[in-house]
């Protein structure tokens, strides 16, 4: 990057860091540090929200994912707004009632300690391993960027996200949060701009759009009924549903950010404005993969977005087959360029006969592209078999770095760092306030002072942080972040869920049988998943049906064994 590219980059990120610490000092009780004394106005309320669920995966596995699968993945936030709607309706009003500092706090009430010792405990596996894949994403950058190794690089941005978190608490990733959003959204226009403006003169946003139709990248929504497809019309308000119903009604990482709102209703419109905002943002997101994809077909890509692997192949043994292939890439490649400007020609022609021929040569083409493309990861592999042999959470940081104009890489760059700050922050924070809250308060240490609590919130936040950074530098072998997150959180969320529900809506089952029904269904939901069932967004909705099943299966049972009662009987 340019010396005006760090400039922004050190500015936005300092500044920022600095302003969330300047606005969280006096934290001196667990209300302060775990809540920020309930004083939070709606929007500061929804932009947390949101800043917590959109890391830097989103922006670097996002539009990877839509470059190379078309726009199928916005399907998996439909059912996020009924989602919502039952969030304001139930779950709020019963958190806020209550007076908790978790979700969890809820269920000893309703329950017994054992079913709300396990249900958090489920969460902290959950949510650490999920917060080391958001810390996992800046890291991405900053090694692509500095040429750095990845393990360090990771071990150097976890510190730094800790130190702030550790200091500042639920303020402090609050305040930096509501600024990260802003910063954000304008860099994603400004990308969504960029793209089209650097696209050749006689081809607009539309025709972009058109040429990316005609490749099968727009296809948004399926409305074909498939267990076995991840991403359809079904599974998205359906399974999503329950996922988003699960992540945002009992992740400690989201309600925490809402119970920081000042009342009940502040606490709804922040959920309704996240509610409303992340569709628009995540298909924007995802229209911006579909643009780059575009400009590549008429300008010469890379043809693995990897720098740092195909570096590394090029000083091996295998060097004279990678070019080879590459050069049989590059002629491709050409070949094609040609072909998209007959369909473009064609299309502003509106000769169907004529886009139609264009249309299927140009398909035919790109399955050779993509059948070397595929060669590609196979040579990575053979020259070292624990490299990162998956470019797709690379495409939109390389088309950044080789593309924009000075100081807006910055920018970008900031963007993303920022948006994995605030997810690891929320992430963290949660982690510390459930391990104190729910099991060092809860369960062992009751009595201790509020100075005492405050202190191993702090060292918990900080253990939990050196654990996400153990989980991050495994993270490199589970391919596309942004599936690898959504697969590990329908593995516990449906289960979580499914607790929660019955202990909202069937009041006369005991915390017996809904902590043995959540084991069960546990243990069958990750079976499910090794042998590949279905797709991992059902996953959601058939761990939430077993835990309630299972619970009334295993009342019935401890009914019928009950003696009976004496005076009854005479």
């Amino acid at each position: 990057m340019s010396t005006l590219d760090w400039l922004v980059l050190c500015l936005t990120l300092f500044g920022i860091v600095f302003y969330g610490i300047w606005k969280s000092r006096g934290a001196k009780d667990l209300d302060t540090y775990l809540l920020a004394n309930k004083q939070l106005p709606w929007y500061h309320v929804g932009l947390s929200v949101m800043a917590t669920q959109a890391s830097a995966i989103t922006f670097l596995s996002a539009p990877g994912q839509s470059f190379n699968d078309g726009m199928r993945f916005v399907q998996f936030y439909f059912g996020l707004p009924l989602a919502m709607i039952v969030l304001c309706v139930t779950f709020i009003p019963i958190f806020r009632k209550l007076n908790v500092y978790t979700a969890y706090e809820y269920l000893e009430k309703r329950f017994d300690p054992k079913t709300r010792l396990l249900t958090a405990a489920l969460f902290l596996i959950q949510r650490g391993l999920s917060t080391g894949l958001t810390i996992y994403g800046p890291a991405i950058i900053i090694s692509t960027i500095l040429h750095t190794e990845i393990n360090t690089t990771i071990i150097i941005t976890g510190i730094i996200v800790i130190g702030y978190t550790v200091y500042g608490g639920t303020k402090a990733v609050s305040y930096t949060q509501m600024l990260q959003m802003g910063i954000i959204f304008a860099g994603l226009f400004l990308s969504a701009y960029l793209v089209v403006h650097m696209l050749p003169s006689d081809v607009g946003f539309i025709d972009a759009l058109s040429i990316a139709g005609k490749m099968d990248k727009l296809k948004a929504i399926d409305t074909n009924f498939d267990w076995n497809n991840r991403y359809n019309l079904w599974s998205g308000i359906i399974g999503g549903f329950f996922l988003h119903l699960s992540y945002f009604g009992t992740d400690q990482s989201q309600v925490g950010r809402y119970l920081t709102g000042s009342s009940v209703a502040e606490s709804r419109l922040g959920l309704v404005m996240n509610g409303l905002l992340k569709i628009p943002m995540q298909f924007l997101i995802l229209l911006i993969g579909i643009l780059v994809f575009t400009f590549y077909q008429f300008y010469q890509a890379p043809v693995f977005f990897n720098r740092v692997e195909t570096n590394k192949i090029e000083q091996s043994a295998y060097a004279k087959e990678y070019h080879s292939l590459e050069k049989e890439f590059n002629a491709l490649s050409s070949e094609k360029f040609a072909q998209v400007l007959v369909l473009n020609k064609a299309l502003k022609e509106k000769n169907e006969t004529q886009v139609a021929e264009a249309t299927e040569q140009l398909k035919v083409t790109e399955k050779k592209v993509s059948e070397i493309r595929k060669k590609i990861p196979e040579l990575i592999t053979k020259n070292d078999p624990k490299a990162d042999a998956n470019d797709a959470n690379y495409i939109f940081l390389r088309f950044v770095t080789d593309h924009f104009p000075k100081g807006v890489i910055g920018l970008l760059m900031a963007v993303i760092i920022l948006a994995a700050m605030g997810s690891t922050a929320g992430g963290l924070n949660s982690l510390g306030s459930t391990t104190v809250v729910d099991f060092y308060k809860g369960s062992f240490k009751p009595a201790e002072t509020e100075a005492k609590y405050l202190s191993v919130s702090r060292w918990a936040t900080a253990a939990w942080g050196i654990f996400c950074i153990g989980a991050a530098i495994f993270a490199s072998r589970l391919g596309n972040l942004i599936e690898a997150v959504n697969i590990l959180g329908s593995l516990f969320y449906g289960t979580i869920l499914g607790i929660f529900l019955v202990a909202f809506y069937f009041k006369k089952i005991n915390g017996n049988s809904v902590f043995y029904a959540a084991l069960i269904a546990e243990a069958f939901i990750v079976y499910a998943w090794i042998i590949d069932l279905t797709a991992f967004l059902w996953l959601n909705v058939l761990g939430c049906l077993l835990v309630i099943i299972f619970a009334h299966l295993l009342h019935f049972i401890n009914a019928r064994k009950q003696p009976l009662n004496p005076e009854l009987d005479s």
